[in-house]
C-alpha cells in the first residue's frame, strides 16, 4: 500500500513523485519502463522566457528540472537580454542523457517505489479513488493517485497520411486508461503536438551558418551554488526557411494529416508546425531554424522552427532546400501526436478533481505544452496529494507571486482551447515575478511546505539574511528591485482600478490590435466575443488579467 500513486514518469510524473515523498509520503511511480523517466522527447532544451521562470520557482520548492538542467547543459543563453530583467528568460540546450542520468540520480535520492507496467484503470470507493489496477492483472492501493500521462492518452502518431496508436515514437499509447477517463465525462477534446525531424549533424554544412555560442555568463538554473559548469559547452547555428522550401510545402499540402481531416485536435498556437507558418505567414520569405545539438556523443540535431508531420520525401526534400542542410540527412522523421486532455476547470487550484476526491491530474493531461509547464504542475499535485492524504490544508500558488499560480490560475478558471503554453504576458504582475527573485518570492512558502531539504531550507535562509544586509542593493536581484519598484507599485493601482472599473464600457467599434500590450491571442479572442464591458471581457475564456489591465489603460484613455 502506497500513500500516493504517481502514473507517468515524464516531467510532471517525475516532479510529482518527488514532491510526494519530500513531504514525508510513501509514493511510487509507475511507468511503462525503466528507460523513459524524464525523457525529453521533443526539444532538447529547458527554459525560455516565462519558462524560465517556472524552473527557478520550482527550484526553490527543490523541485528536480532546474538541477537536472544545470547539470547536463551544453549551451547557455538568456533570452531577451536587450529587454528589463523582469522578462529576461534563461533557457539551456540540455545533452539528452544527462538529463535524464540527472534525473534517475535525483530520484534514486528520495524514498520513492519505482514500479512498472500498464495502469489501465483507477478504482474508486464510496466516491474517493482508492487505488490503481494494471494490464497483468495487479493491483495498487493507494488514497491519491497523480495521473501525469502527457501524450499518451489514447494518443496517435501522425507522419504524412499514415497514423497509428502511439503517445511517442515507439512507444503505446495509453487506452485502456483513456477510456475509463472518458467514462468519467472527463476527456472532452483533443490537443496536437509535433516534433521536427532530427537530422544528423555530420551531413550539415556548419561553415555556411551563422553561429551562435552558449553564453560566457557563469549562472545557472538552481539556486545552489556550482564551482564550473559540469559539461563542455557547445556552439548552435541558425539558417532559415526558402521561397523553395515554401513551394515544396505548399505542392504537398494534401498529404499532410493537419490539412486531411486526419487530425482534429488544435495545436500550440507559439509553437506551429512549418507547413501552418507556410499557410498562416504567405508573405514571407522564410523562417529562422535554430539547429541545437541533442548531446555531447550525439551527432542528432534538432532543428527548432520546423517541427512537421509532413510524408517522409517530403521532409527530405524541403530540408535540403535550406542553407546549410542542401546535404543533411534525416535521421528520425518528424511527426505530430494527437491525444486526449481533462478539461481542466474540473480541477480546483489543488489540481484535485472536484469530483473525484484523491485524483489529481498533472502536465499535458490538462491541456498545457512544454516540459517545465509540466513539471511545475507535478510539483503542485504532489504537494497536494501528499498533503491530501495527511488531511493537511492544500498548498496554493497565488499568481500575485508566482507564475505557477498565473498557470494553475489561468487553466482552473478559464479552461483551454489549444495548448497551454507560459508567457511573460500572462501575467499583471510580471514587473515583480523576475527569474531571479524567485526565492524571494517564494522562499517562506517553501520553508512552511515542509517538502524541503535541509539543505535547501539553509540555503533560502542564507538568501534571506542577505537580503538584509546593506550591499545587497548593489548585487543583480538588488537592483532589479529597486528598478521596477516604481514600476511595480504603478501595477498594483492599475489593477486596482481594473477591479474598481468593471463596468466601463467598451465602444462598439474598438480596435483591439491597436492596444499596447494587448497579444495576438487576447485581441483575436476579444475580437470574436465582442464583449460590452470590462466585465464581460473578464469572462471571455482564455483572457488574462494582464489583457484586462492593457484594455482598462486603453479604454480610459478613450474617456479623458
Amino acid at each position: 500500500m502506497f500513500d500516493v500513486i504517481v502514473i507517468g514518469a515524464g516531467h510532471a510524473g517525475c516532479e510529482a513523485a518527488a514532491a510526494a515523498a519530500r513531504s514525508g509520503a510513501k509514493a511510487a511511480l509507475l511507468s511503462f519502463d525503466a528507460s523513459n523517466a524524464g525523457q525529453m522527447s521533443c526539444n532538447p532544451s529547458i527554459g525560455g522566457v516565462g519558462k524560465g521562470h517556472l524552473v527557478r520557482e520550482l527550484d526553490v520548492f527543490d523541485g528536480l528540472m532546474a538541477r537536472a538542467a544545470d547539470a547536463s547543459a551544453i549551451h547557455r543563453r538568456m533570452l531577451n537580454r536587450s529587454k528589463g530583467p523582469a522578462v529576461w528568460g534563461p533557457r539551456v540546450q540540455a545533452d539528452r542523457v544527462h538529463y535524464q542520468k540527472a534525473i534517475e540520480r535525483l530520484l534514486a535520492d528520495l524514498p520513492i517505489e519505482r514500479l512498472f507496467g500498464e495502469a489501465v484503470c483507477l478504482t474508486v470507493r464510496n466516491g474517493r479513488v482508492s487505488g490503481v489496477e494494471l494490464a497483468d492483472g495487479s493491483s495498487l492501493i493507494a488514497p491519491a493517485v497523480v495521473i501525469a500521462t502527457g501524450t499518451f492518452l489514447d494518443a496517435r502518431v501522425h507522419t504524412g497520411l499514415e497514423s497509428k496508436p502511439a503517445g511517442r515514437s515507439g512507444e503505446k499509447a495509453s487506452i485502456r486508461l483513456a477510456e475509463q477517463i472518458r467514462e468519467l465525462g472527463l476527456a472532452p477534446k483533443r490537443l496536437k503536438t509535433g516534433t521536427p525531424p532530427r537530422l544528423d549533424g555530420r551531413t550539415i554544412d556548419w561553415a555556411r551558418l551563422d553561429e551562435q555560442p552558449s553564453d560566457s555568463e557563469q549562472w545557472s538554473f538552481s539556486a545552489y551554488p556550482q564551482a564550473e559548469r559540469a559539461l563542455p559547452q557547445l556552439c548552435c547555428a541558425i539558417t532559415r526557411t526558402t521561397p523553395a522550401t515554401h513551394d515544396i510545402i505548399r505542392q504537398a499540402e494534401a498529404q499532410s494529416p493537419l490539412y486531411s481531416g486526419a487530425i482534429e485536435g488544435r495545436g500550440p498556437r507559439y509553437c506551429p508546425s512549418i507547413e501552418d507558418k507556410v499557410r498562416r505567414f504567405g508573405d514571407r520569405d522564410g523562417h529562422q531554424i535554430f539547429l541545437e545539438p541533442e548531446g555531447l556523443t550525439d551527432h542528432l540535431v534538432y532543428p527548432n522552427g520546423i517541427s512537421t508531420s509532413m510524408p517522409v520525401a517530403v521532409q527530405q526534400a524541403f530540408v535540403r532546400s535550406i542553407p546549410g542542410l542542401e546535404r543533411a540527412e534525416i535521421a528520425r522523421p518528424g511527426y505530430a501526436v494527437e491525444y486526449e486532455f481533462v478539461d481542466p476547470r474540473l480541477l480546483g487550484t489543488d489540481l484535485q478533481l472536484r469530483n473525484l476526491p484523491g485524483l489529481f491530474l498533472a502536465g499535458q493531461i490538462n491541456g498545457t505544452t512544454g516540459y517545465e509547464e509540466a513539471a511545475s504542475q507535478g510539483l503542485v499535485a504532489g504537494l497536494n496529494a501528499a498533503r491530501y492524504v495527511a488531511n493537511e490544508p492544500s498548498m496554493l500558488f497565488d499568481r500575485r507571486s508566482s507564475y505557477i499560480g498565473v498557470m494553475v490560475d489561468d487553466l482552473t478558471l478559464q479552461g483551454v482551447s489549444e495548448p497551454y503554453r507560459m508567457m511573460t504576458a500572462r501575467a499583471e504582475y510580471r514587473l515583480l515575478l523576475r527569474a531571479d527573485n524567485a526565492t524571494a518570492r517564494l522562499g517562506r512558502d517553501a520553508l512552511n511546505s515542509g517538502a524541503i531539504s535541509p539543505q535547501r531550507r539553509a540555503a533560502i535562509l542564507r538568501h534571506f539574511e542577505l537580503r538584509d544586509q546593506p550591499d545587497f542593493a548593489s548585487t543583480d536581484e538588488g537592483m532589479a528591485d529597486a528598478l521596477y519598484r516604481p514600476y511595480v507599485e504603478r501595477q498594483k493601482r492599475e489593477w486596482e482600478a481594473v477591479e474598481r472599473a468593471r463596468g466601463v464600457r467598451i465602444p462598439e467599434v474598438f480596435d483591439y490590435n491597436g492596444v499596447p500590450g494587448l497579444s495576438a491571442e487576447m485581441s483575436e479572442r476579444l475580437f470574436i466575443a465582442k464583449p460590452e464591458t470590462l466585465d464581460q471581457a473578464s469572462r471571455v475564456p482564455g483572457i488574462t488579467p494582464a489583457a484586462l489591465t492593457a484594455l482598462h489603460v486603453a479604454t480610459a484613455r478613450l474617456a479623458a
